[in-house]
Parts: structure tokens; C-alpha cells; sequence
């Protein structure tokens, strides 16, 4: 099946680069490549600070190269393989370009507040950097909206007064006041089809792509903006941004610990050494791979309650049900994945085990039974 294929396919091709990732940072330092090329960036300056921005620099153009080919056939060939994306080659170009722009102007001053903390506070440098990007993440939450997204998506209002005023009344049920839902331009990239509830304060809006406004009747748009603010009454976005908090807290002290453990085993004195930082990245990618599925589990967790949100604030439990099976037949997801594969990677629950919880949920507490040409 097609849907197999692909998702296998973006399956290999994302384990393939991080265990590729994870073996060529380590031999990169174990080699004392690393060494090497700070004492080449050394001939252009001795400022530790603009060295770093150097060595990141050279690195990310490094990865880059060695990674182009795999990003390129990933990301805009197999997606037209597929029939999914609308992009041109230089649209592709173009917007991976503005990305790394965007990416640059937040990572840097992240990146130089990072050492900033290495060189002030030592070992204990993880926490002051932890307190820091908490409030930078609080900050993005905000402007995201407003600022980075008009960059890469045309956003306009929507325009439908029936529905705009059926999804006000949702939003009001659940505590919350929407003034902003927009339409962006989806399609100038893909086929796939998606909404999302995003921003903070005055910058929360309702987002739908117009693909999917496009294509799908009012009610089952309806049943997936209740989903996006079943998650705001659920309390998701609060428990996600506490827990969020407390593991990056404890993930940054965990890696702390083992960055300076490690750093005799390669030949290092000290945690500020430029050629010894992609050690931090190793360590990242192990502590992240134990905490992957444990992320996902709650997250597919929160995805069960915002679809029972969604079906009992409506009553339409059969229209966010064939919502779900369009949404899936659409983007091409895996409609049945291998149950590792669900528990460790998806961070929303397969649409077979979605239609099923939906339905057992329908019938028992809605007395609502939706339809079987829906499965």
C-alpha cells in the first residue's frame, strides 16, 4: 500500500540520519577533527565567542553538504513522488533558506548566552541557560504568530460568518476568547491538510489551512477546531508547558552531568572548550531517545481527550470521525502502524485506534453511534 511505503520510507530515512548524526559527531571528536578546526578558526580570531559562532557555522555548512542529498530526496522528492507537495524547486530552495535565516537569528543569541553561562557559572551553567530559554520559549510562544509565520505563510481572515460564529461559541464554552481565526495559503507547498490552535495572550489564534477549508464540509471543520481548543480545556497547553519545563530543567542537568564526566575520555580539561561541545550533542540525542516515548505517550494521551472534547462539545462525533479518515487518507499517514512504532514515535494515537476510542466513547457516553461506512 501506498501510505505503507511512504510512512516506512520517512521512517528509515529519520533513523538513518540521527544514527549517521550520532557516529559522525563521535568520530568528529574522538578523531580530534574537532581540535583541528578550532585551531584553523583560530587564524581569523582569538574572541572565544565569535570562534563558537565560527565553529558552529563551519560544522552546520559541513552537515548541510552531507546531508543535502537525503534532506533533498526526503523532503521535496518523495513528497512529489507521492503526490503531496505543490512546491517547485526553487520554492523548496527558497523556503528551506528562509528557515535557516529565521533559525540563525533565534539560535544565535541562544547559542552565545549558552557559553556565556559555561564561562560565568561553571558546572552550574545549565541552570541559569535553562531560566534563560524558558523565557525565550515563553517570548516565541508569542511573537511565532504574529511575526515568523507571516514569513513563510499569507495569512488572512476567515471569511465564513456561519462558521466563524459556530466556532466562537465553542471557544466561549471552553473559557476562552478567539477574535483571531485566519486562513493560510497550505497549499503552496503541500496537499496535506491541517488546523492548529496556537499562541499565547493576545496572539492566540485559530489557524486552518485552506486546504483544508477547501475541502472538508463546516461541520467536520467544526469538529476539528473543538479538538484544537479541547486541548486549551483540558488544560494541555498548561500541564504541557509545567512538564516542558521541569524535564528541560532535568534533561539540561542530566547532560550537564555526563558532558563533564565525558570530557576525559576524549582529552578534554574543561567544559568551555570549543572542541569539546558537540559532546553535548551526543548526550542529547541518548537522553532524548529515553525520553521519546514517554513524550509521546502523553501526548497521545492528550490527543484521546481533545477528540472526546471534540465529539461531546458538538454532538457530531460522525463528522469528526470521517474528518479524522480524510485527514489520514489526505497526508498519507500510516492508518495502522506496528504498535512499537505507534508507542515509541507518534506523538498523536493511529487513526485505527483513534476511530476505535472514538466510537467506544460515542456509543457509552454520547449515546451517539457513528456510522460504519465511516471505518
Amino acid at each position: 500500500m501506498d501510505y505503507k511505503k511512504y510512512n516506512n520510507i520517512k521512517l528509515g530515512i529519520g533513523i538513518g540520519k540521527a544514527v549517521l548524526s550520532f557516529i559522525l559527531i563521535l568520530l568528529f571528536v574522538s578523531t580530534g577533527l574537532s581540535r583541528e578546526l578550532e585551531v584553523y578558526l583560530r587564524n581569523y580570531t582569538n574572541n572565544s565567542y565569535l570562534l563558537l559562532i565560527l565553529f558552529v557555522l563551519v560544522t552546520g555548512i559541513i552537515s548541510g553538504i552531507i546531508f543535502f542529498p537525503v534532506n533533498f530526496y526526503s523532503q521535496y522528492m518523495l513528497e512529489h513522488e507521492y503526490n503531496l507537495s505543490n512546491q517547485t524547486i526553487g520554492r523548496w530552495i527558497w523556503e528551506n533558506m528562509k528557515g535557516l535565516l529565521v533559525s540563525g537569528i533565534i539560535g544565535i543569541p541562544i547559542l552565545l548566552i549558552f557559553y556565556y553561562s559555561m564561562v560565568k557559572y561553571g558546572n552550574m551553567w545549565w541552570l541559569p541557560f535553562a531560566i534563560v530559554t524558558f523565557i525565550i520559549s515563553v517570548i516565541l510562544a508569542r511573537i511565532v504568530p504574529v511575526i515568523i509565520l507571516p514569513l513563510f505563510y499569507k495569512l488572512t481572515p476567515f471569511e465564513n460568518d456561519i462558521l466563524r460564529e459556530r466556532i466562537n461559541k465553542i471557544a466561549s464554552d471552553a473559557g476562552i476568547k478567539i477574535q483571531n481565526i485566519y486562513r493560510f495559503n497550505m497549499s503552496k507547498n503541500t496537499k496535506k491538510a491541517n488546523a492548529a490552535f496556537t499562541g499565547i495572550g493576545k496572539s492566540k489564534r485559530i489557524l486552518l489551512g485552506d486546504t483544508l477549508i477547501e475541502n472538508y464540509s463546516e461541520d467536520e471543520i467544526e469538529t476539528v477546531i473543538a479538538h484544537e481548543l479541547g486541548h486549551y480545556k483540558k488544560k494541555h497547553i498548561v500541564k504541557n508547558i509545567i512538564r516542558g519545563t521541569i524535564l528541560s530543567f532535568l534533561t539540561l542537568f542530566i547532560i550537564a552531568s555526563l558532558y563533564q564526566i565525558s570530557l576525559g575520555w576524549f582529552g578534554f580539561e574543561s567544559i568551555t572548550q570549543i572542541p569539546a561541545i558537540p559532546l553535548l550533542a551526543l548526550w542529547s540525542m541518548l537522553i532524548g531517545l529515553i525520553e521519546a516515548p514517554l513524550g509521546s505517550a502523553i501526548s497521545r494521551k492528550y490527543e484521546y481527550e481533545a477528540d472526546e472534547y471534540a465529539a461531546e462539545v458538538t454532538r457530531k462525533p460522525g463528522a469528526f470521525a470521517s474528518t479524522l479518515k480524510k485527514l489520514t487518507e489526505q497526508n498519507l499517514a500510516d492508518k495502522d502502524p506496528h504498535p512499537f512504532v505507534e508507542w515509541f514515535f507518534y506523538s498523536h494515537p493511529s487513526i485505527k485506534n483513534r476511530l476505535n476510542a472514538l466510537r467506544k466513547f460515542s456509543l457509552e457516553k454520547l449515546n451517539l453511534q457513528i456510522a460504519d461506512d465511516v471505518y
